[in-house]
């Protein structure tokens, strides 16, 4: 057993306990995808290769979230999907769940309010553990190719945890399988690049709203010098369905 699934294993109640899905995604997917997809990969060395580690990075494509534990490997990388991934029935539910628990998923309820505070309090115990876990700042993929601005809940993690921050700027996912595609392209290459790892505890603690958003932002930019993207400048959110979402839009709050 590696030592990032042991300490994932130590995980109380965790789903992704070393099981045969996840073992066989670790030695069959991640080669098996590596040698049809090619990845380019730059900077690989700048992972650390133990303890607690955030990987931050920019979203363009459903398969951001697999390309980057396939990067990494052999480093054992976790990511958040969406509960219903894991909660389907028959084939196609079974299919499903073995999939993402082959990648290093670990189920959460998405969404605003309490269930980003228990995403966020899920993170913290994978790094507690000593393992790696992926992020989007950016919350949901760009549907125009820009990257936008990032949310806190990524420094709220580096602060309240102290564990570096490794950027990553991921190119060509977006064309390998676009927004509402079903199959991937086999014809596209991608190339993820790896940043030097940030510490952010200079910023200051994680209870000040001003040191989130200013170690978000050092994150941001780090992701932005290796993506190369349009900067958007706003938050990538949903268009408001209502007046009173609007007006709460427009008044200044904190986006985790």
């Amino acid at each position: 057993m590696t030592d990032d699934a042991q300490a994932q294993a130590e995980l109380d109640g965790d789903p992704l306990r070393p099981s045969w899905a996840y073992t066989t995604g670790r030695l069959v997917l991640s080669p098996l995808a590596r040698a049809i997809y090619r990845p380019r990969v730059e900077g690989r060395e700048n992972i650390p290769t133990e303890g607690a580690v955030i990987l931050a990075s920019n979203h363009l494509s459903f398969i951001d979230s697999i390309a980057i534990p396939i990067a990494a490997a052999p480093r054992a990388v976790h990511f958040l999907a969406k509960s219903d991934y894991f909660t389907g029935t028959g084939v196609k539910g079974w299919l499903s769940r073995t999939f993402f628990t082959a990648v290093g998923a670990i189920a959460v309820e998405r969404g605003a309010g309490q269930a980003a505070l228990d995403a966020l309090d899920r993170q913290k115990q994978i790094l507690a553990a000593g393992a790696a876990v992926a992020l989007h700042p950016e919350g949901t993929r760009s549907r125009d190719g820009r990257l936008y601005r990032g949310r806190t809940g990524i420094a709220y993690l580096a602060l309240e945890t102290g564990a570096p921050v490794v950027p990553i700027g991921l190119i060509g996912t977006d064309r390998v399988m676009p927004v509402g595609a079903k199959i991937p392209s086999f014809r596209e290459r991608v190339t993820v690049r790896f940043g030097k790892p940030l510490d952010l505890t200079g910023h200051g603690p994680a209870s000040s709203g001003k040191a989130r958003r200013t170690a978000t932002d050092e994150i941001m930019a780090a992701i932005h010098e290796l993506s190369g993207q349009e900067l958007a400048g706003v938050y990538n959110e949903v268009p408001a369905h209502n007046t009173l979402e609007k007006i709460k839009r427009a008044l200044p709050h904190e986006r985790l």
